[in-house]
């Protein structure tokens, strides 16, 4: 049967890619603007300075500006009182800061209700959270933007979660690169409901080292409240930071045995590599207690369950760690042994159900508008894990995501099958416009190696 090479497509509709660019533009320019203060500068110079006079810096227009550009550019529902980035623009954006700007200096602002939002997690458990209104997001955005340099300066190396300039592709690194250090007893750490069980009075007591501005201090404890009596709600602009500075403690003592241990953590995520030795695994051993009096301290506890301490060159050995399996394998090219990172296996299963659910949710759309939507969720995947060996993987999304976009052709032409001699490779690659950069960051991984291993 020859190959059919129609393109039974609509065209997309057109975008706001426009509007898109210039809100970039404009959100950089308000960003440079909001950080044109000293305080940074301030708190790395003087570690024990504690800061007044902030409270001026979250009215102003240009540091609300940041923060609304802030939120617009990461998206997200909008929270109990409906309200959208759409009807925010259509009522005019300069009116709604000029607003919320008042608000603030006369000391009429107060939070709304969060809407909740259940996530489905591993075991049946579900994550709780807590989605703001966009006017509580520009206000807890800019409470960030306030504090953030004031608390960076603090802040450990070893530590690399929703912090300016660092990424989670540099802790995976870091973990590669302890792994080729020969530091094989691995402390796998689990905090069990991290930002809901935080003590808001431990809290505010880490805040109040660095402010002593009453009125963000009295933020703050309002945005913490907001919730309940325990715990800092996900969701939240500003609970990123909170989180990152309850253990900012513990990141410090442990980076004492950098010349030993190697200590990595992403927000509630985190590891502590230590050789495999009698001294190693005393290390391990205390890492692990000092992670546990440390998360006693500020209200949280250790998921008994999933904390635990292994040796990665033990027989079938695996930890994971922002998405992916550790490994410690023998390589059949070169007979040596490497840090092998795959993504794990749900993480696959969950990607394909996304697609599946993208693709249910488009047949009202034209098929290459329908693409597109599958590309964005395929393409974000795929760049993230194209940092490990993840050819298998790849090679699993890549033939599960073309099989299902098939089906879902077929369904609309109302034919039977998947049309794999229909439709070529080109058409659903060239024409149709499915996602096809499966390319594996090879050159990059051994330029690190080299550097670890010189």
């Amino acid at each position: 049967m020859p190959v059919e090479r129609r393109d039974p497509t609509g065209g997309i509709p057109s975008g706001e890619a426009r509007q898109e660019r210039d809100d970039k533009a404009h959100h950089q320019s308000a960003r440079a603007s909001s950080k044109d203060r000293p305080s940074g500068d301030r708190a790395k110079s003087a570690r024990a300075h504690r800061f007044w006079g902030l409270y001026v810096h979250l009215t102003k227009l240009e540091t609300l500006e940041a923060a609304y550009l802030d939120a617009k550019l990461n998206g997200g529902a909008p929270g109990a009182d409906g309200e959208t980035f759409e009807m925010i623009e259509e009522r005019g954006r300069g009116e709604f800061l000029a607003e919320l700007a008042g608000e603030l200096r006369d000391g009429r602002y107060h939070p709304r209700a969060y809407r909740r939002r259940e996530i489905p997690k591993e075991g049946g458990k579900v994550r709780v959270i807590s989605i703001p209104s966009i006017r509580d997001r520009v206000v807890q955005g800019a409470l960030r933007l306030v504090l953030e340099p004031i608390f960076e300066a603090d802040f450990s190396n070893s530590s690399y979660g929703a912090r300016p300039g660092r990424s989670a592709h540099e802790a995976i690194e870091k973990v590669r690169i302890g792994m080729l250090q020969r530091r094989h007893r691995v402390v796998d750490v689990d905090l069990s409901r991290y930002f809901d069980t935080i003590r808001h009075d431990r809290m505010m007591a880490k805040v109040a080292n660095r402010v002593i501005d009453g009125k963000v201090l009295a933020m703050v404890k309002q945005f913490l409240k907001s919730t309940g009596d325990r715990g800092v709600p996900q969701g939240s602009p500003l609970s990123p930071l909170l989180a990152n500075l309850a253990l900012n403690d513990l990141d410090q003592m442990l980076d004492r045995g950098a010349n030993f241990i190697t200590y990595v953590r992403y927000l509630d995520d985190m590891v502590v590599l230590a050789p495999d030795s009698e001294k190693g695994r005393t290390w391990a051993g205390r890492a692990l207690e000092r992670i546990r009096c440390e998360a006693d301290a500020i209200g949280v506890s250790l998921n008994t369950e999933k904390t635990r301490i292994v040796t990665i060159t033990d027989d079938r050995a695996v930890f994971a760690f922002l998405g992916f399996e550790f490994r410690w394998l023998l390589s059949r090219k070169t007979g040596k042994r490497y840090p092998c990172m795959t993504p794990r296996p749900k993480k696959v299963i969950d990607l394909l159900r996304k697609v599946r659910d993208s693709l249910r949710a488009s047949r009202h759309l034209p098929l290459q508008a329908a693409v597109a939507q599958v590309n964005s969720i395929v393409r974000g995947w795929v760049n993230y894990f194209r940092v490990g060996n993840s050819s298998q993987a790849f090679g699993k999304v890549r033939y599960h995501t073309e099989r299902k976009v098939r089906r879902f052709v077929a369904k609309r032409s109302k034919r039977t099958g998947f049309g794999w001699k229909r439709w070529s490779s080109d058409v659903v690659y060239e024409r149709w416009g499915l996602f096809s950069d499966y390319r594996l960051e090879y050159a990059s991984a051994k330029a690190r190696t080299s550097r670890a291993e010189s």
